[in-house]
């Protein structure tokens, strides 16, 4: 039987085990992937801890982790069209991709173009869909300047590189050790930490015209300081205070349309989803716990053997 990684109650770590599952059987608009590769990210622990977007309703026990995936076709399900068996594809799971087959609903699902490894396509639907979406809903002009806090991680790193691509010049909040990563890619590093905002009003003399916010707390409060527009104010790590501070949360599209853009990005070169751990599907806990640990740099991958 195919194994999958999962929560069999909500809680901590304990409550992870790696299983063995019926394959799955693609509903209407589905498919059917066997997958190659699955990334890893901090909102999965969190829902394994009980958290639910509003309006999500309780995922059924045992829930299989994972919210980005990629691999081939195995079957497709009534009234899918665009699809065939065979075609490999990325996207976000129905109900999880840390497994050897997972179900894909067509809707948040993409060919994945031939220049794309099946490593780096699972890095996409959730990091690099997230910074798309939050970049695009600033509407900056080109020249302009944005503060990325927590640039170092998964979504921070596709932030930098996507703001980048667009022509906007970019100050990178983030850990000392991860100085080289965040100027590698094109931002301007400030060192995380008390008394951050001194450091990005030294880097941005002018100020900055637009906030892209990753970690929320304390930092995002620090950092509303910093724009003069609050409109121009986004976060996808602090939206419970958010809206207090005038800003609002990255409004995700969560459609194929942007994965496809995504992908052009990384075959164009201008984005590179910047793998630096991938892990069996056997040790899933191990790279689950340095997620957890908020430790990790650029994205965590898990690579399911075939």
């Amino acid at each position: 039987m195919p194994k999958a990684y999962v929560f069999e109650r909500y809680g901590g770590p304990e409550a992870e085990a790696l299983v063995e599952q019926d394959r799955p059987v693609p509903g209407p608009g589905e498919l059917l992937v066997a997958v190659r590769a699955a990334g890893v990210n901090p909102v999965d622990w969190k829902q394994r801890s009980g958290y639910a977007r509003p309006g999500q309703t309780a995922r059924e026990l045992p829930a299989v982790f994972g919210n980005e995936a990629a691999g081939v076709v195995e079957e497709v399900g009534p009234e899918v069209t665009g699809f065939a068996v065979g075609d490999e594809v990325f996207g976000n799971p129905v109900a999880g991709g840390y497994a050897e087959y997972a179900l894909l609903p067509v809707t948040v699902t993409a060919h994945k173009p031939a220049a794309v490894s099946f490593t780096d396509a699972a890095a996409l639907p959730v990091a690099a869909a997230t910074a798309y979406d939050g970049v695009r809903q600033l509407d900056l002009p080109a020249g302009a300047t944005l503060l990325v806090t927590g640039a170092g991680g998964g979504v921070g790193v596709a932030a930098v590189q996507i703001a980048r691509a667009f022509g906007l010049r970019v100050v990178g909040v983030a850990g000392a050790g991860k100085k080289d990563l965040v100027e590698s890619l094109g931002a301007v590093h400030v060192p995380s930490g008390p008394g951050f905002a001194e450091g990005v009003r030294a880097a941005a003399p002018d100020g900055v015209d637009a906030v892209y916010d990753l970690v929320g707390g304390d930092v995002l409060r620090a950092a509303a300081e910093l724009v003069p527009d609050r409109t121009k104010l986004i976060t996808a790590g602090g939206k419970d205070i958010v809206a207090e501070l005038g800003g609002a949360p990255v409004a995700r599209a969560r459609n194929a349309a942007v994965l496809d853009e995504v992908a052009k990005l990384v075959v164009d070169g201008r984005l590179r989803p910047y793998v630096t751990e991938t892990f069996p599907l056997d040790r899933a806990a191990e790279a689950l716990r340095k997620v957890e640990a908020g430790h990790a740099t650029g994205k965590i991958v898990l690579e399911v053997a075939r």
